[in-house]
């Protein structure tokens, strides 16, 4: 090949590498496209790969890779000073085998399971018949090695390839990098999401915790004043406002501590036999008495079947439901509490006739500490934390949850449970 004609290569190699390098895509599809560029201009190159270190096993692993079966490949694991790649990236310093005895020599200390994994993934027990290998370093940070192979030749690489690969090794380092610092962003941007939503929330609890005080507070300074002689009727509805208070405090208290135990994945399900229809209408019954604008109506098939489940956080999910449904129901009306039996699992539904929820408020919705922001449920109290608790409580037990939704319609929320599988 005439100098000219290598130079053409080499741009043309480099201009499809970039191009690649700028799709919007996962960075393992990012080198895997990648590779299969070099792999078609490059010609001795047969097989290759990009192994990265992985800071979690201490091993370098294969992220990317041609000519041999990745999926094969992804059992492979290379201690630093194993066999090229280890020796690559411990040196920061490429290397060129030009024979196959250079390469056997430098592969000598592969473990013995890495080598069949090797041989399993390229279809072939024979070792490489050239080997370039480089290292993907950006300054001081090095992310791993960059390997291409000749397996039956003709072609084999020479030293003037070196510092052409070291050029391509340099855009995936970039590549990384770049893909690096943004999942650090981006993690950036997710925690101060987080603190400000948090921060929202502390604020909304000490307002929602200070308004039952105060009512507390108010009513039975009330019944303690000398002067005023209360009839039993009244001392007796007073007392049931304060009570009300309490339960609604109890109930906030109760949202930040089941959160809590979330956080710290102290979320411990105790399965036992449960019969679902009972606990449904005993919460049911709990949510009706709070409300009189609202009714709850509760439907279960007939020989619904005992789930294996943990009656206390079914039961918490039920009431978190339930309470959603008549604090977004303002105006009152039909709250439906009913159930379905499928091949393998349960599916309940809570329904009301409500302010609804736009399409883009959805897909959030289980999130922590989302609220759905709008005019209409501006006074409406509450942490955000219900449905999230309920999320966690149902996917703890093998199912999930999900909404359909109207604005000015109703909201539907429903879950589903696996059934007990005879053995």
């Amino acid at each position: 090949m005439t100098q000219h004609a290598r130079l053409q290569r080499e741009l043309f190699a480099l201009t499809e590498v970039a191009k690649a390098l700028t799709l919007p895509l996962e960075l393992a599809d990012l080198l895997n496209a990648v590779l299969q560029k070099i792999g078609g201009v490059i010609e001795p190159a047969e097989a290759g790969v990009v192994m990265l270190w992985d800071q979690d096993s201490g091993l370098l692993r294969a992220a990317a890779a041609f000519g041999y079966d990745l999926q094969v490949l992804g059992d492979l694991g290379l201690r630093l000073g194993e066999s090229i790649t280890g020796k690559v990236f411990d040196a920061r310093a490429g290397c060129l085998l030009e024979t196959p005895e250079q390469v056997a020599q430098a592969m000598a200390d592969m473990r013995s399971y890495n080598r069949l994994v090797m041989a399993r993934s390229l279809g072939t027990d024979a070792l490489p018949r050239c080997t370039l290998a480089t290292p993907i370093t950006v300054g001081e940070q090095c992310f791993g090695v960059l390997i291409l192979e000749t397996i039956h030749g003709p072609a084999v690489f020479t030293p003037r390839d070196m510092p052409f690969l070291q050029t391509i090794a340099d855009l995936i380092a970039l590549a990384i990098d770049r893909h690096r610092l943004s999942v650090q962003a981006d993690a950036v941007r997710q925690e101060r999401l987080a603190e400000q939503m948090r921060s929202e929330v502390l604020a909304v609890l000490s307002h929602e915790l200070r308004m039952p005080l105060t009512s507390i507070q108010g009513y039975s300074s009330a019944l303690l004043v000398d002067e005023i002689e209360w009839g039993e009727e009244k001392r007796r509805e007073i007392l049931s406002l304060i009570e009300s208070e309490c339960i609604q405090m109890q109930d906030l208290l109760k949202e930040i501590i089941d959160s809590s135990l979330i956080d710290v994945n102290q979320l411990v399900i105790e399965r036992q036999p449960v019969l679902l229809p009972n606990i449904a209408r005993a919460v049911a019954e709990e949510l009706q008495r709070r409300t009189d604008a609202h009714q709850i109506l509760v439907d279960f098939p007939a020989g619904f079947p005992i789930l294996d489940a943990d009656p206390r956080w079914i039961k918490q999910v039920l009431r978190n439901l339930l309470d959603n449904a008549v604090k977004y129901s303002p105006q009152g009306g039909l709250i439906v509490l009913r159930a379905e039996e499928r091949p393998n699992d349960v599916v309940v539904m809570v329904a009301d006739q409500g302010i609804g929820i736009s399409p883009e408020n959805l897909v959030p919705l289980f999130e922590r500490y989302f609220r759905v922001q709008s005019a209409v449920n501006l006074h409406i109290p509450g942490t955000g934390l219900g449905l999230p608790i309920a999320r966690a409580i149902v996917e703890a037990h093998g199912g999930r949850i999900w909404a359909e939704s109207q604005l000015g319609e109703g909201t539907s929320i429903y879950f589903s449970l696996p059934k007990v599988v005879n053995e």
